[in-house]
């Protein structure tokens, strides 16, 4: 790559120039990370220490929590480091390593919320065959298979993008070295390789959210059948935390993506990428927290037993 590029790093913009907001923001955004460190950390322990979330749902769960953690980890440290320092230098190394990080996560966060729903249709369609559905091996070929595809699609993705010349400017007009906000700096021919990129991401939504829809589908039509209110209660609040992650998670890049790239604005793909990249991965483990009975029963044991420990340390 040395031999193709005259840049050797980047200047990333971040959020805003103005010294007056850059405190404030850092404080916000070091609250929102320390949240987002507890609550998906604090997920992940949980259902590895309480044996009655050993169940498909909480495996998929606890690495959806992980997935959250590093994904908000490759962005966060970097957008709070470039608040407080005038240095917002980040190394053509770096940013290829941030990006590839940032796709790999956010793919596999996409095909892990898929896998999530798949399990929520054989609960609630198929319940006397779940056992059989949704065993220890599959469950693990779905959660490997996730990784697998982020991290194919972060080396198409980010190969793609650093196989370019950049012999230009050199300043991002973003916090973090997003694909397109790269991209744009080249100084080489790149309708090709937007081209891939469009391709690649929309064969990697579609796929993810097609699984999602579909599930669901066959859900809705089962509960329909069931002519029990609490039976169909029953069924409907073992979807309700997934279908609300999904809703968020899908509702933003919608937002964020599918609308004409004229309507685009700089400060408004920002603002959405604040929302994108920091603040969903804290919402997720408040999600299935405030909305899962097993979730809570199980953070009350853990907090009895800490709270007996304490008492005989005391004593």
């Amino acid at each position: 790559m040395k031999n193709s590029t005259e840049v050797t790093d980047f200047i990333l913009l971040g959020l805003t120039a103005d010294p007056q907001l850059q405190v404030p923001l850092f404080v916000i955004f070091t609250f929102v990370y320390l949240l987002t460190l507890i609550g998906n950390l604090g997920m992940t322990t949980l259902i590895l220490l309480d044996s009655r979330l050993h169940t498909p749902m909480y495996f998929f769960l606890c690495n959806l929590s992980l997935v959250d953690f590093c994904y908000s980890s490759t962005i966060t440290p970097k957008v709070m480091a470039g608040l407080l320092k005038a240095d917002k230098v980040i190394s053509y190394h770096a940013c290829a390593t941030q990006m590839f990080f940032f796709v790999v996560f956010a793919t596999v966060e996409s095909y892990l919320l898929a896998s999530m729903a798949y399990d929520r249709y054989a609960a609630v369609c198929k319940p006397l065959h779940y056992t059989t559905a949704m065993t220890t091996n599959r469950c693990a070929c779905l959660v490997v298979g996730s990784y697998a595809c982020g991290v194919l699609n972060a080396s198409v993705n980010t190969g793609d993008t650093f196989s370019l010349s950049f012999c230009g400017s050199n300043v991002i007009h973003h916090f973090f070295c997003d694909v397109p906000a790269v991209m744009t700096l080249s100084c080489s021919e790149k309708r090709i390789s937007e081209m891939i990129l469009v391709l690649v991401s929309s064969f990697n939504v579609l796929l993810a959210l097609s699984v999602i829809l579909i599930s669901y589908l066959f859900i809705c039509m089962t509960v329909l059948r069931v002519r029990s209110q609490e039976g169909c209660q029953k069924a409907l609040s073992t979807c309700a935390s997934h279908l609300t992650t999904v809703s968020i998670f899908y509702g933003t890049v919608i937002v964020m993506y599918v609308q004409p790239s004229s309507s685009h604005s700089m400060d408004t793909d920002k603002i959405a990428s604040v929302f994108y990249t920091m603040l969903i991965p804290m919402l997720n483990p408040v999600v299935y927290s405030l909305r899962n009975r097993e979730v809570k029963s199980a953070f009350n044991k853990a907090a009895e037993k800490v709270k007996v420990s304490l008492d005989v340390l005391l004593l």
